[in-house]
């Protein structure tokens, strides 16, 4: 069962870092989120994958597949997909490369979809938007169906606006305002 408030907990203690940043837009902030921290916890994967399926589970037929960008989204996928099967959910999950593979298939999206099914797009922190957006378009590139992301942390800084232009719905489990924290 998801427990908000142990994800809060654990964002916390394991996640959330106060002082100088520059994030990977080039902007300064005095705070840095390090999911990767959560994402690999044994506590973290569980109750994030656990928030993510519920979330999932509250809109009605489950989608194809979830999935996102390589290396980030990854442990976030792996987790839902595990907790799913120990569920009985018929939930795959799959990749996207930041590019095409120069070999083999020279596949960006990698796992077993195919074109025309339902997925999501999962992720840790949402700033601008720009690396699940991304996601979404080599998603709908390969001829995947997605208007959704779900993602642990909205850091309120303009992301959410960057999804509605696109016509894509933001569902998040937590904001930074949840840690007492606004948007710099």
């Amino acid at each position: 069962m998801y427990n908000r408030d142990e994800l809060i907990e654990l964002i916390q203690s394991e996640s959330l870092r106060r002082g100088d940043f520059t994030l990977a837009s080039g902007k300064k902030a005095s705070f840095y989120l390090d999911c990767r921290t959560l994402t690999l916890h044994p506590r973290g994967a569980n109750v994030v994958a656990e928030g993510m399926l519920e979330v999932l589970q509250s809109q009605g037929e489950l989608p194809a597949a979830v999935g996102g960008m390589a290396i980030g989204a990854d442990p976030i996928t792996a987790s839902i997909v595990t907790i799913a099967g120990q569920r009985d959910l018929m939930l795959k999950g799959f990749m996207v490369r930041k590019e095409p593979k120069g070999h083999g298939t020279g596949k960006q999206v990698e796992g077993p979809v195919e074109p025309g099914q339902r997925v999501v797009i999962v992720e840790d922190v949402i700033t601008s938007g720009g690396s699940a957006i991304q996601a979404v378009e080599a998603a709908r590139k390969f001829g995947l169906v997605v208007d959704q992301v779900i993602a642990i942390i909205d850091r309120l800084a303009g992301g959410r606006e960057a999804f509605k232009e696109k016509g894509i719905e933001l569902t998040t489990l937590t904001t930074i305002r949840d840690f007492g924290i606004e948007p710099e």
